[in-house]
């Protein structure tokens, strides 16, 4: 794989991750109102603006991993922010993993390994 696509790759990676991290804590913040005034208020926490930002840029680094690498290739390597997210969501959220959780990840994780090392 190119240095570059690496790049891009890892890039890609962390801000996924953040995120999705940044949008489970903006979600479970508690509530304020209900119906609109409540999307008003979760659009005033700075979590779901942070979770924004990494997607905006997450779109231009993903466009660019994809430019370097063949789709199928680059579809199954994103597939890793899965795990990522699961392993950071189990820190910092102290979200269980349940054994079939546990094999699923590893299933992800070596069939990733398998794609970057083909």
């Amino acid at each position: 794989m190119p240095s570059g696509a690496v790049i891009f790759w890892l890039l890609n990676l962390v801000l996924d991750t953040v995120g999705q991290l940044a949008f489970k804590a903006a979600a479970i913040e508690p509530a304020l109102g209900e119906g609109f005034a409540r999307w008003r208020a979760m659009a005033r926490r700075p979590w779901i603006w942070l979770g924004v930002a990494c997607y905006v840029v997450e779109f231009f680094a993903w466009v660019a991993f994809l430019s370097l690498m063949p789709l199928s290739v680059g579809v199954l390597l994103g597939s890793i922010n899965i795990v990522t997210v699961m392993v950071a969501g189990r820190f910092m959220f102290h979200e269980h993993f349940a054994p079939l959780r546990v094999l699923g990840i590893t299933l992800i994780a070596a069939g990733v390994a398998l794609v970057g090392i083909g």
